[in-house]
């Protein structure tokens, strides 16, 4: 019996910080579904940044799933508070820098 009320006072706090994010979240006038895209992208960050690197070595495939990506990074960082995601801002800033970079090299070429 004890333990039952163990395990029912575990989900009770549960629930309680569960929704204490959430409330959290809303304050911060951000959408649960925006802030898990986030997350998602955030994991992203960290694979296309090291990929990232090696920009102007890749192949045409590879430039467009580098972009494609990227641009799923950008949108679902534009979601979020600053304030969030700032100890991010390097890896984000160098993915930003060589997807310019890389924008107008594609560009270029089509355009010569």
């Amino acid at each position: 019996m004890i333990i039952f009320y163990i395990i029912y006072i575990l989900l009770l706090l549960i629930v309680a910080l569960l929704a204490y994010a959430v409330f959290q979240l809303k304050l911060f006038g951000i959408n649960i579904k925006d802030f898990w895209s986030f997350i998602e992208a955030n994991q992203v960050l960290d694979s296309i940044y090291s990929y990232s690197k090696k920009y102007d070595r890749m192949s045409p495939q590879e430039q467009i799933v580098f972009l494609k990506e990227a641009e799923q990074i950008f949108e679902a960082f534009d979601k979020i508070p600053e304030a969030l995601w700032e100890e991010e801002y390097g890896k984000y800033s160098v993915v930003l820098e060589n997807y310019k970079n890389l924008k107008i090299a594609r560009w270029a070429e089509l355009n010569s």
